[in-house]
């Protein structure tokens, strides 16, 4: 109907006309069912399907230009690869000119001729996409490029954008090995056992007043796995597949259907109130989104030092010096305590969710997807933040992100997760080398 909407609004096509013509679009889209679609509310869709839509609404008034901000951010790769692909189709069939912005530099290489790249509102490089990457001239395109995590090879550290613009030369790389292929001879910090979460779906209160039974949708599927002390574990998979849900249950943050979770001697699906709340000090998350995972009316010292009052570690007295030595620990200053979240860059307030995350002083931080709505050097400057708050406090990470190139550089060990199952998992270098399950060659292949 919004599609319909557009449609309306600027041509002279009757309704009836207009809808058929929308239905013609959610077809072009490659959407399937087309009337179930039609009649669809978002919420009833996945990320890839509300992309279609919103390109078929663009679209359907055929226009000259068509402006893409950031259309694949947030995607996993293999409904990226698939909403580049409609867009180039798109464009061949409509002579339409594309303006596409992105952050994501693998995106621009694949889709676009020309290539602008802009700094503090200014156009600083221009060229064609070929030579642009293969010869960057200006420091800031360089930086850039080489921000990005390589997908060949595991990096101690990455490059970040103030190295080139001082000194105008690449830093060193320094390739390392996975450095955690001793931890099993260790007894596990973590363990998860055929833990199942699963939602009921339909109209649930009239099944249940008609004694019918109800639709199940099985969001993690008897997953079992172990994590050590000190090592990052990733988990990678297509969009919807449960790896945020998976998370979330580990730490008792939405309800779960079965199975186990111990951390050390104890299953924290037994402990009392009282008793979760003390094992809440050694398990934390970061979550996806800097934007919404911080309270706009709260300043940021007030939103860190509401973990420590909650917690009771530290004494009103010397609270605010904590707080603010926090936020030095995440590369923050003393400034930033009386600012508000709108104040602060993506990064920023990213390094804020940090800092309320280190507060309680955890063992265990579930990392999810911390890097996904931040631009390549902002993420370059967050990843080796964890890395370097791991060596300095010997934090073990759940690591959840489609980007098979962030769990290159972060991670020890991988899973892989489709439809609610670990469908394989290995030592890193080994499943991103030599994938046995044709799942994860897939999501491989579509990398960009």
């Amino acid at each position: 109907h919004q599609i319909l909407e557009a449609i309306l609004l600027h041509t002279d096509l009757k309704k009836q006309a207009a809808k058929e013509k929308t239905l013609g679009w959610l077809q072009k889209v490659k959407l399937p069912d087309t009337e179930r679609i039609y009649n669809a509310y978002p919420h009833q869709l996945s990320g890839g399907q509300l992309q279609r839509i919103m390109i078929a609404m663009a679209m359907s008034c055929e226009p000259d230009l068509l402006i893409a901000d950031e259309p694949t951010t947030g995607l996993d790769v293999t409904v990226q690869k698939e909403i580049l692909q409609l867009m180039r189709d798109l464009q061949k069939e409509t002579d339409c000119a594309i303006f596409f912005i992105s952050h994501d530099l693998g995106v621009i290489r694949e889709i676009a001729d020309e290539v602008l790249v802009m700094q503090k509102g200014k156009i600083v490089e221009r060229g064609q996409v070929k030579t642009l990457f293969e010869s960057p001239k200006h420091p800031y395109t360089q930086g850039l490029i080489a921000c990005r995590p390589p997908l060949d090879k595991r990096l101690k550290r990455l490059p970040v954008i103030g190295d080139f613009l001082n000194s105008h030369q690449a830093p060193v790389k320094y390739p390392i090995e996975p450095i955690q292929k001793n931890a099993k001879q260790e007894k596990a910090l973590l363990q998860v056992d055929q833990l199942a979460v699963q939602y009921s779906t339909g109209n649930s209160f009239w099944k249940k007043i008609w004694g019918k039974e109800q639709a199940v949708t099985k969001a993690v599927d008897s997953v079992s796995f172990e994590i050590f002390r000190g090592e990052t574990i990733g988990l990678v998979g297509e969009s919807g597949c449960g790896k945020t849900t998976l998370g979330k249950a580990i730490l008792q943050l939405i309800p779960h259907k079965s199975g186990q979770v111990k951390y050390g001697a104890a299953d924290i699906f037994d402990l009392n109130k009282t008793e979760l709340k003390a094992w809440r000090k050694q398990a934390q998350i970061i979550f996806q989104d800097p934007y919404s995972s911080l309270n706009p009316s709260i300043k940021v010292g007030s939103a860190i030092a509401e973990v420590l009052k909650t917690h009771g570690i530290q004494e009103p007295s010397s609270l605010k010096e904590r707080t603010i030595n926090l936020l030095r620990d995440v590369g923050l200053e003393s400034k930033h305590y009386n600012r508000y979240p709108e104040q602060l860059s993506g990064g920023q307030r990213q390094r804020v969710c940090i800092a309320r995350a280190l507060a309680v002083e955890p063992e265990f931080i579930v990392c999810d997807e911390p890097v996904s709505a931040l631009d390549v050097s902002v993420q370059a400057q967050v990843l080796n933040l964890l890395k370097d708050l791991q060596e300095k406090y010997g934090f073990t990470y759940l690591f959840i992100s489609h980007d098979f190139s962030v769990i290159r550089f972060m991670c020890d060990r991988l899973m892989v997760m489709n439809k609610g199952k670990i469908i394989e998992s290995g030592y890193t270098d080994e499943v991103l080398n030599a994938p046995k399950e044709a799942f994860t060659k897939a999501l491989l292949e579509a990398v960009i």
